[in-house]
């Protein structure tokens, strides 16, 4: 809200810089008696034209059209989006708080609770599962945005912009990639197989009840398998740590064998930033650039909210790994910051 204020007050600024400016200029009167070169002094320019300008920059790709509302404020408006790429992110594995690859120190591997499970598991459902999944994150940055450039120097050259960009909260997201949905099933199934070997040791209930060809066919464990289970505890993928309980957080799969973070931010941002233009061509004043550098206020840090609805960035801490980078860099955003070119072209 402060920073719309502060973009209010310096467009009310602009325009009133402008009047004050139109109103000391002379009469058509007093033009006429002065000298002819006093008569070449320009007039106000109100939407008297109009450009059309192509960006790229750290917001992506963007259009937008300008006019001018007098010579010293110009209003901008248009639509950005970021092109797509994608960055792969490892979530490694945890069983029952221990890491998936164990190693003594030699450095040699040694079995793990997650090594004895995933050949139980194999055995079972005959899907193997690695000891870490990838997961696929990709920008979905997309606003509109409308700018006021003033500019407060006669060349026009440099300019002070405020406005605001809208669009959709969400800005990025990670998904698991194809080749982890193998490992995510047979976690699924395995947590699954816990919870009814936990519910079976309190109620007496077979581990699994299945009807074949209209007979009733059960699934029972030997005592030992049991126990192995109910001892090691849930799989998942260890992130960090529940700030309110101190617990780990293990993030599992939904019922649709997958795993997201979606990262949000306000839909509402303000802008403040300046920058730098001239010709393009020495020989053209239809062509221009321009380059711009700026700050978007995203409103206080960016929430990272998994399938299951944890916040990353509020409710875990001890992050480590790949996974933590990623979230120690988009939570220090609490602005985002905007550097671009931009190339123009008068229209009329």
């Amino acid at each position: 809200m402060k920073q719309l204020i502060v973009i209010t007050l310096m467009a009310s600024a602009a325009l009133s810089l402008q009047a004050q400016n139109e109103s000391s200029m002379p009469s058509i009167s007093s033009i006429s008696s002065m000298p002819s070169s006093a008569s070449s002094a320009s007039p106000a320019s109100y939407f008297n034209h109009l450009d059309l300008s192509v960006s790229l920059g750290t917001s992506g790709i963007g259009f937008d059209l300008a006019t001018p509302v007098g010579n010293y404020v110009q209003l901008r408006a248009g639509f950005e989006f970021m092109p797509g790429f994608h960055a792969g992110i490892d979530f490694p594995i945890e069983v029952g708080g221990e890491p998936a690859e164990l190693y003594d120190a030699n450095g040699n591997r040694i079995e793990s609770k997650f090594d004895r499970l995933s050949k139980m598991l194999t055995t079972f459902t005959g899907y193997s599962v690695d000891t870490e999944i990838e997961m696929i994150g990709k920008p979905t940055m997309n606003n509109l945005k409308f700018l006021v450039d003033v500019f407060p120097f006669k060349n026009k050259h440099w300019h002070v912009t405020g406005g605001f960009y809208w669009g959709p909260s969400q800005f990025a997201s990670a998904v698991n990639s194809t080749e982890a949905m193998t490992s995510l099933l047979g976690v699924g199934i395995y947590n699954s197989f816990y919870e009814r070997v936990l519910n079976e040791s309190e109620t007496g209930e077979p581990v699994m009840s299945l009807t074949i060809g209209g007979q009733p066919f059960n699934l029972e464990l030997n005592p030992d398998q049991q126990e192995t289970i109910l001892k090691n505890g849930r799989m998942g993928f260890r992130v960090g740590d529940r700030k309110d309980t101190g617990e780990p957080y293990l993030m599992e799969p939904d019922e649709n064998g997958m795993v997201t973070v979606r990262a949000k931010s306000n839909s509402f941002k303000p802008y403040l930033g300046f920058g730098y233009g001239g010709k393009l061509l020495k020989s053209r004043d239809d062509w221009q650039v321009s380059f711009d550098a700026g700050m978007m206020f995203w409103g206080g840090t960016p929430s990272l909210i998994t399938h299951d609805g944890t916040n990353l960035t509020k409710d875990v801490e001890n992050i480590s790994g790949k996974v933590g980078d990623w979230v120690d860099l988009l939570g220090g955003f609490k602005v985002y910051p905007v550097l671009s070119v931009r190339f123009t072209k008068t229209i009329f």
